[in-house]
């Protein structure tokens, strides 16, 4: 395979090229939509070997990239090549969702772990961020080609996973988005995908999609509506976080009939303070991601653990992972995935490192 972003084509060596964080946060999520690092034609490819199982699928390991840097096919393919074996689709919705305003990216000042207290914007990345996208999406004419191309264009032993998500109205119903939720789902596999990851949590939207994880009898009723539409494809939950055990049974008790694992954990919402004291993102919450919740991750990795046992589902590790020690926390915890986004984001050469 031969995957070569911008830099390279300008005539940077590969070293340089892989130094510089490849989404630029000081444009908008359209510029960086279409400022893709650019693949080029792929070529011979080194024999899979499937030396490992994600939902029941084989691939080449438990390495790979959450919801968020893979913006469509181009960013896909360019984080295939680095080394990234589950590659997840950003989240994609059954109409057109605009982004919210910039900043999308904050840095903020919280290096090792979250605390309530409200967090202070950083002029430099610490190594966590405040994210504030609001889930966007092109229309289903744009994407689902889009999807088609990347699974098409990915070699044997790497899985492409899309994340969806319902887009409810005014009044709508938990039937109506359940059924939002399923036909979003379908397009997707439709498309091409190996697995479906619904999203259940997002910390910077107030309507029901972005709480579901906190409501098991509705989580039930849309778990259930996905399965139906997507046949026997894998299926993951995406949730938030949950630190109470009953709390965690309740979601399996009511979703494990439907699903294959669940993935977690989808930032943790936060309030955050420019210098100067104002308050940033018009003094809502939004999620942080990064080094900050990493300890929040493995707990409660660890409490959903003997859960997924019993239930027979999987957990995927998403959040906080950095280094050679966070991955293998994450793996000897007993997930099936580790997955990340913020550090991919920042160093290209992670792959190679965790490896």
């Amino acid at each position: 395979m031969i995957i070569e972003g911008s830099a390279l084509e300008n005539g940077s060596s590969p070293e340089l090229a892989r130094q510089t964080m490849l989404y630029d946060r000081s444009r908008s999520y359209d510029w960086n939509f279409e400022h893709a690092p650019k693949p080029v034609a792929i070529g011979d490819v080194s024999e899979p070997t499937f030396a490992h199982r994600f939902l029941g699928m084989p691939c080449d390991s438990p390495l790979g990239i959450a919801a968020g840097p893979l913006l469509n096919s181009d960013w896909i393919l360019y984080y295939a090549r680095l080394g990234y074996d589950i590659l997840t689709y950003k989240t994609v919705r059954s109409r057109t969702r605009e982004c919210y305003a910039m900043p999308n990216l904050l840095p903020v000042e919280c290096e090792s772990h979250l605390s309530p207290a409200t967090l202070h914007a950083s002029e430099t990345m610490r190594g966590s961020w405040a994210i504030s996208f609001g889930m966007p999406s092109k229309a289903p004419g744009v994407w689902m080609p889009d999807v088609q191309r990347a699974r098409e264009k990915l070699p044997a032993g790497k899985l492409l996973t899309v994340s969806v998500v319902a887009t409810p109205q005014p009044h709508w119903t938990l039937d109506q988005i359940a059924d939002d939720y399923a036909d979003v789902a379908r397009r997707a596999v439709e498309s091409g995908a190996d697995s479906i990851e619904a999203n259940f949590s997002c910390p910077n939207v107030s309507s029901a999609d972005g709480q579901l994880h906190q409501d098991a009898s509705s989580a039930r009723v849309v778990a259930a509506r996905i399965r139906q539409a997507i046949g026997d494809k894998p299926l993951a939950l995406k949730i938030g976080a949950i630190n109470d055990a009953e709390a965690a049974k309740r979601l399996l008790d009511a979703t494990a009939g439907s699903i294959n694992g669940l993935s977690m954990i989808n930032c943790i919402p936060a309030n955050v303070n420019f210098a100067e004291g104002q308050p940033a993102f018009g003094g809502e919450s939004r999620g942080i991601g990064g080094t900050a919740i990493r300890e929040a991750v493995l707990r409660q990795v660890k409490l959903f653990q003997p859960l997924a046992d019993e239930f027979q589902i999987e957990i995927i590790g998403v959040g906080g992972v950095s280094t050679r020690d966070d991955y293998r926390a994450l793996l000897d915890a007993g997930v099936s995935s580790v997955q990340v986004a913020t550090a991919a984001m920042l160093d290209p050469d992670l792959p190679s490192k965790l490896r």
